[in-house]
Parts: structure tokens; C-alpha cells; sequence
């Protein structure tokens, strides 16, 4: 991996967004790794906490593990603060300018 000067690039700001959703959903709800192993297994997915641990620290996991962590904690519904916003180029269909 090469440095960037501490700025994420690429997938890294939505891998952490993500992490921090997750991280933020489980301790409104005061959930341990442990109860969302727990959970999770009442949804046929076996995680241990552990593994559970490393994949949120990590920040690698993929949205379908994201949103069965959210169903096992019991999220219907949420605002996400803080998520990154697209950047329009100079040229390009977010600009309006043709190419």
C-alpha cells in the first residue's frame, strides 16, 4: 500500500463510513460483538465474535454481511450522517457538461 498524506482515497472513505455506521448502530443499542454473533446466528449466518471484530476493525467486509449486521441489531430505518458526497469532475454527467 503506498501513503497518502492521511487522506483516503478510493474505497477506503466509504469502507470506513461503513465502519463507522456499523460501530455507531451497535453502541446505541449498547451490543457487544458477542450479542451480534448471537443474533446473527439467529439468522443463519455463523460468525464468531472474533471474526466479527476483524472484519469491522479491518473495515473489509461487504454490504451484504453490513446489512445482515444491521436486520441482527435491529435497524428498520436510519439516517447516515457524515457520508462521503461524490465529487463532480469538470467534465462529465454529474457536471452537466457534455464530454
Amino acid at each position: 500500500m503506498q501513503p497518502n498524506d492521511g487522506m483516503e482515497t478510493g474505497y477506503e472513505r466509504w469502507e470506513t463510513a461503513a465502519q463507522r455506521l456499523l460501530i455507531r448502530e451497535m453502541k446505541q443499542r449498547k451490543l457487544t460483538y458477542k450479542l451480534l454473533a448471537r443474533r446473527l446466528e439467529a439468522l443463519g449466518i455463523n460468525e464468531l465474535p472474533d471474526q466479527i471484530n476483524r472484519k469491522v476493525n479491518r473495515r473489509r467486509f461487504s454490504a451484504a454481511f453490513l446489512l445482515a449486521c444491521l436486520a441482527a441489531i435491529g435497524v428498520t430505518e436510519m439516517t447516515i450522517p457524515g457520508l462521503p458526497r461524490a465529487t463532480p469532475t469538470a467534465r462529465g454527467p454529474l457536471s452537466g457538461n457534455p464530454k
